[in-house]
């Protein structure tokens, strides 16, 4: 039994027990699994690869988490990970798709080379890349690029290869339970379907495991196809993994738990209503914009009749005309414990015309470091109003001096107000939030109106205290400012870094011009002083935060409210470029 893992030292914290016990699983896993010696059946390749990408693979440029490794000769498992990020990218086998890709199987011998320095070192039972989430990502990539990978191995090398298929499968079978619910138990127990489907010897493994999904569906997807994080690009992996395990159930004759197929039915709506005219999601609650191409393939393969959620769809509410696209953050962040990755985002809104982002969010700064991480969950890294030095949901006092991958909200707002009207040639939306009442008194007032056809977007937001104690409240605030300069919020609209922007009309107005010379003309009614700032646009594909910049209002309370109104307006018979936004039937 040399391949016992090491034990931990005496005593260890409890997440030390947690990676100890999952170690032990997955030498268990070894002496117990069950011997695969070929394949009852090989689906297709469920996650789509890059032939660039795995070109710059083979050239030793590994790009995972946003960071740049060159391996110089060396494999991955030689170099030290950047960040928790790269280092799940590698131990998931992400790069196995990219190196798949490579027309000619070009990439095949990289990717066996990799494989065999990853089994030798780590195949046993050792090593980060055992836990049920990365194994169950590992196990979906290796049995669907199991020709691929197989083709020509050393007969060494492709016993080794059932046996960690088998291991693997073991090992999801003993620990998949013990994954946090979530995004992450979706991938374990996929992967342990997608075992019980392939390999031989693990046929009895289906149907519990089918039922562990079915149950997951029912308890983690809510009747409006939303989920707790309120992540879209979260929501769209959840239904990606639904999907392919829905199409390979179908394809060897087995019919899903009904639980699966109603949590499809559910999710397929709430992502239509989630996507933005250029195709991408909405860039919220931690959420990027989904991988090219991901989406439009998981709603094509889940075969629910095109539609959209009326009202809100996950606590987001949508506005669109002729192209264009606006989604507001209209619901309350995530609170108290498991909140690490939400952010102060509410009444927040992002618009995109034709395929160009023009207002966007900062994004999530998690594959930059803990300071990015921090700073993108910040209101004012958000399109919306915000108090200065003060965001609409905050973290606990100390927070600083905790983990800072884990820093939960422990307040914010509580009470989302949303009220939707439809006119003649334009559709509206009026919302408000109560994250300051209690610290300040005020409610933040957000309206916004975008015509038919795409054109014109007005809007108004103000802050007001509504009751005699808001009143008394914010009194208590002001009389403990210096002077009488009241207190002082800024109204913010970040612009994605392709677009080029300029204050005009005398510093009455922003000009803004999009890639294909599209136009948009920013102006307000007067009430705030407007600059035009830097900003930074987070995008996790990208190696490095992008600048860009952002239009603000500044303006103050000194009584007990202040409003101020603004228009984003493209000039008539400038129409965006075609989208693929899709029209309901």
């Amino acid at each position: 039994m040399t391949d016992r893992p090491d034990s931990d030292a005496a005593a260890p914290p409890p997440a030390a027990r947690v990676r100890a016990a999952d170690r032990w699983a997955a030498w268990r896993a070894g002496m117990t699994g069950p011997g695969i010696r070929g394949f009852l059946w090989q689906p297709e390749p469920s996650f789509s690869g890059s032939d660039a990408r795995g070109r710059q693979l083979m050239a030793g440029n590994l790009v995972f988490g946003g960071h740049l490794v060159e391996t110089a000769g060396r494999q991955p498992w030689d170099i030290a990970a950047p960040s928790a990020d790269f280092l799940e990218a590698l131990h998931g086998f992400d790069w196995l798709d990219d190196l798949a890709s490579v027309p000619g199987g070009a990439g095949r011998k990289q990717a066996q080379e990799w494989l065999s320095g990853w089994m030798k070192r780590y195949g046993r039972g050792s090593g980060p890349g055992w836990t049920p989430d990365l194994t169950g990502r590992r196990q979906m990539r290796m049995v669907t690029h199991a020709l691929f990978l197989m083709n020509g191995q050393t007969p060494e090398d492709r016993s080794r290869t059932f046996a960690l298929l088998g291991r693997q499968a073991a090992y999801l079978q003993m620990r998949w339970r013990k994954t946090p619910p979530g995004l992450s138990r979706f991938r374990a127990l996929s992967g342990l379907i997608y075992s019980a489907c392939a390999l031989t010897g693990m046929e009895t493994a289906l149907q519990p495991a089918l039922r562990g999904l079915a149950q997951e569906c029912a308890t983690r997807i809510d009747g409006t196809g939303g989920i707790a994080s309120r992540n879209p690009e979260e929501l769209l992996e959840v239904f990606h993994l639904l999907t392919w395990v829905a199409a390979i159930l179908k394809e060897i004759g087995k019919p899903p738990d009904p639980a699966v197929n109603t949590a499809i039915g559910r999710i397929a709506p709430t992502l239509r209503s989630l996507r933005h005219a250029d195709g991408t999601l909405a860039r919220m609650q931690g959420g990027g914009r989904g991988a090219p191409g991901r989406l439009d393939a998981a709603l094509a393969r889940s075969n629910v009749r095109p539609s959209r959620v009326k009202g809100l769809a996950m606590g987001y509410a949508r506005l669109g005309g002729r192209r264009v696209s606006l989604i507001v953050d209209a619901a309350p962040p995530l609170l108290g414990p498991g909140s690490f990755d939400a952010h102060a985002s509410t009444l927040a809104f992002e618009l995109v015309s034709g395929r160009q982002p023009v207002i966007v969010s900062a994004g999530s700064g998690k594959r930059f470091g803990t300071a990015w991480r921090r700073a993108g969950r910040a209101t004012a890294s958000h399109s919306t109003l915000s108090l200065l030095g003060y965001a609409s949901a905050r973290l606990a006092r100390g927070g600083e001096r905790q983990d800072p991958e884990r820093q939960d909200f422990v307040s914010g707002p509580t009470l989302v107000e949303v009220q939707e009207a439809e006119m003649k040639t334009a559709d509206g939306i009026a919302l408000s939030h109560d994250g300051w009442r209690q610290t300040h008194g005020l409610v933040h007032l957000r309206s916004l109106q975008l015509d038919r056809d795409g054109s014109l977007l007005r809007g108004e937001d103000g802050l007001a205290a509504m009751t005699e104690r808001d009143r008394a409240t914010l009194d208590r605030v002001l009389a403990r400012l210096p002077g009488d300069l009241g207190l002082r919020y800024a109204l913010r609209f970040h612009l994605h870094p392709d677009a080029t922007a300029e204050i005009d009309m005398g510093g009455t107005a922003v000009s803004i011009q999009l890639p294909g010379r599209e136009t948009w003309v920013f102006r307000y009614g007067g009430e705030a002083t407007l600059t035009l700032e830097p900003s930074i646009y987070l995008d996790g594909s990208r190696v490095k935060p992008r600048a860009t910049k952002q239009i603000v209002l500044t303006g103050a309370v000194t009584g007990y409210g202040s409003a101020v109104s603004w228009t984003l307006a493209r000039p008539v018979g400038l129409l965006p470029a075609p989208g693929v936004d899709e029209t309901e039937d």
